[in-house]
């Protein structure tokens, strides 16, 4: 899947939806709304009982999903993936994570797990905005869309801030985006 040329409305978007997360994140309620979303995901991750659970690593004040499932005990039995990205070719792919710190980094900097490649059957995609039908706008390099498009029979769980929901019509869903099978908040699936 070749990379669509940047949409300057998305763009405007998502650094309006990043700062509005990054205030969040230094808000009082923000450890409550931590709290609630772990709880939220870790039901239905025990109601999807992935053999392997693809997370991601958080960054830019994302939602820590592997702290917040790390503490559940049903989840902690989970054999868990980080994700892998390539900036050329522009591709994506989990390994194996044994849940220790990561001492490797992707070609985008981002922490990762030196583990043997593994396909999940579930999979947590962190959204900058997502819509009510299931649509996520994400940073824009296409990482999780590609790799969606790549593997359709994985369950793939977004994972936002409530506040974070956008109108369909604002976001434009295009070819190239892949909805997800539910999003998870704070207050719970969407």
């Amino acid at each position: 899947m070749i990379a669509p040329a940047p949409d300057p409305r998305r763009q405007a978007l998502r650094l309006q939806l990043r700062a509005d997360r990054e205030r969040f994140a230094a808000d009082p309620g923000f450890d409550a709304a931590h709290a609630a979303l772990g709880s939220h995901l870790a039901a239905v991750i025990a109601q999807l009982e992935p053999q392997c659970l693809g997370v991601y690593w958080a960054i830019r004040s994302e939602f820590n999903a592997a702290v917040a499932l790390g503490a559940d005990p049903a989840c902690a039995q989970l054999s868990w993936a980080l994700p892998y990205t390539r900036r050329t070719p522009r591709e994506m792919h989990y390994r194996h994570w044994d849940r220790q710190s990561p001492t490797l980094q992707d070609e985008c900097g981002i922490p990762a797990s030196s583990g043997a490649p593994v396909v999940p059957d579930v999979v947590l995609v962190p959204c900058v905005g997502f819509t009510a039908e299931g649509y996520r706008l994400g940073y824009g390099g296409g990482y999780f869309d590609r790799w969606m498009a790549a593997h359709p029979h994985v369950t793939a769980v977004g994972v936002a801030w409530s506040f974070n929901r956008i109108d369909a019509a604002a976001f434009g869903a295009q070819a190239h985006d892949r909805p997800l099978m539910l999003v998870v908040t704070e207050n719970g699936p969407v």
